[in-house]
């Protein structure tokens, strides 16, 4: 296992950056393109029932968002540590940490899920359910209530092995519960005629079959096995997983929060606006999916090259990441502008309201998706080199205190289509915060370079560097 960690480690601080990316980039867009046709099917499906069965789904996608940040609290902060303890080749820290995080993720969720189901309808109205969608929400929301310890362990295992430059294990992981989500989808609903909590169930059961796949996967090609004899919650695992997950937290914290809370203000203008604003956040949850994606193929080469002290390779890897997510984001950009009614027609035909608000919803978020790349890998790159500070600034601004203000001053100035603009006024606000924070990091880290004792530049490619610093020895 060792030799295999040390030809990982090889790779990942001396081959050329760009394929070095993609090569990680690709399963990881894959992952996180099927991770997103988990709800984007649902949407899918539940759509040809009617407009509150696809707004339910919006309201329960709230509940889902908390249980995300939590996950991904404890999947990147554990991961993070995990990429420059074996930058650092710390193996036995990282085994440690790994099952740390699995852990206390599946057990925390589990406790919230329980209290979820002691207040179920209530936790529903606070979500944004109207009456009249609440049926629906129950019976999709249940199923996933039972689900979400599954949900919280699949995410955190398919990022720890990520953040391991092990994205194909984790992409098989999240592929086999997709392909079945997406089989059981028109079975159960249709089919068996379970309606709504067909779609429910579906998921619930693909992301159980999606958790133990990655469980059995992990330990695989030099990998760190999830074992419970490496759980030790201790002072120290508790530090790091705060440091390495709170921007994360905060990042998937806020959207939670913002999801609610512009479902409680839409509400106010009918379902059909629920069920618009609900189709474009999936669509947009794809699109953002593949971003995500591409910049998680930066994350462990940042991880394992700061722990090893190259830091030529890490500004390199940011500048082509940078680079080649702003070019994606702004040909989605057009395609969405230009195809917003096909689109939002895909998901809910038959009603007109649904048609006309969505294709506003997206196509005001189009004018400024073009920017969210720098905002996106900034916030990655500030992440895996622990700053944590100015990481949560930026995690907390697109959904947070640079999408709040517009939002509550929007609505009430402008009701629906201050609404609508709240978004892109967040994105340029989130893009005016995250440029200095990372010109400021990068300075710092010129600096670090400069006292380097092995600076990249230094390092025969066929000779392993020596490890770098690393934290809270």
């Amino acid at each position: 296992m060792q030799g295999q960690i040390t030809a990982t480690y090889r790779k990942l601080t001396t081959r050329p950056i760009p394929p070095l990316v993609l090569e990680f980039a690709v399963p990881s867009i894959v992952s996180m393109l099927i991770s997103s046709l988990y709800n984007l099917a649902d949407t899918f499906f539940v759509g040809r029932i009617d407009t509150q069965s696809t707004a339910a789904v919006g309201i329960v996608m709230s509940y889902m968002a908390v249980i995300q940040a939590v996950s991904f609290f404890f999947g990147h902060g554990a991961g993070n540590y995990i990429s420059r303890a074996l930058g650092a080749r710390k193996t036995d820290r990282a085994a440690e940490m790994a099952a740390t995080g699995f852990f206390l993720s599946v057990f925390l969720t589990s406790g919230m899920a329980l209290l979820g189901y002691f207040f179920f309808e209530r936790m529903l109205y606070f979500l944004g359910s109207t009456p009249t969608i609440l049926p629906y929400a129950k019976s999709y929301g249940l199923y996933i209530l039972i689900g979400t310890p599954f949900i919280s362990g699949a995410l955190v295992l398919t990022n720890q092995m990520r953040l391991q430059g092990h994205a194909m294990e984790s992409m098989l992981g999240v592929l086999s519960g997709a392909v079945l989500n997406i089989a059981l989808d028109p079975v159960l609903i249709f089919r068996c005629g379970m309606g709504v909590a067909g779609a429910g169930v579906a998921t619930a059961f693909s992301q159980a079959v999606s958790m133990c796949v990655m469980l059995s996967l992990t330990g695989r090609r030099g990998g760190i096995r999830i074992a419970w004899r490496h759980f030790h919650p201790s002072r120290r695992a508790w530090h790091e997983i705060v440091a390495g997950g709170l921007p994360s937290l905060a990042r998937q914290g806020c959207m939670s929060l913002s999801i609610i809370f512009l479902n409680n203000f839409v509400s106010h203008y009918g379902d059909s606006a629920v069920a618009a604003f609900t189709v474009v956040s999936r669509v947009m949850m794809v699109v953002f999916a593949i971003l995500l994606g591409f910049g998680q193929g930066f994350q462990p080469i940042c991880g394992f090259n700061y722990g090893a002290g190259r830091y030529s390779r890490v500004r390199q890897a940011l500048g082509f990441c940078m680079a080649v997510g702003t070019l994606y984001c702004i040909v989605c950009s057009v395609l969405g502008w230009r195809f917003a009614p096909d689109i939002i027609r895909l998901f809910r035909e038959g009603d007109a309201a649904v048609t006309e608000i969505g294709s506003q919803v997206l196509r005001y978020q189009c004018v400024t998706f073009s920017f969210i790349g720098i905002v996106v890998l900034t916030n990655m790159y500030l992440q895996n080199i622990r700053a944590t500070a100015s990481a949560v600034l930026i995690a907390m601004g697109r959904h947070g205190i640079c999408f709040f203000p517009p939002l509550f001053v929007g609505a009430f100035f402008f009701g629906l289509k201050g609404i609508m603009l709240a978004q892109p006024v967040a994105d340029l606000l989130a893009l005016a915060l995250a440029v200095p924070l990372c010109v400021h990091a990068l300075r710092k880290m010129n600096r670090l370079q400069e006292t380097a004792s092995n600076p990249a530049d230094d390092i025969a490619p066929d000779v392993l560097p020596d490890a770098g610093p690393f934290y809270q020895d």
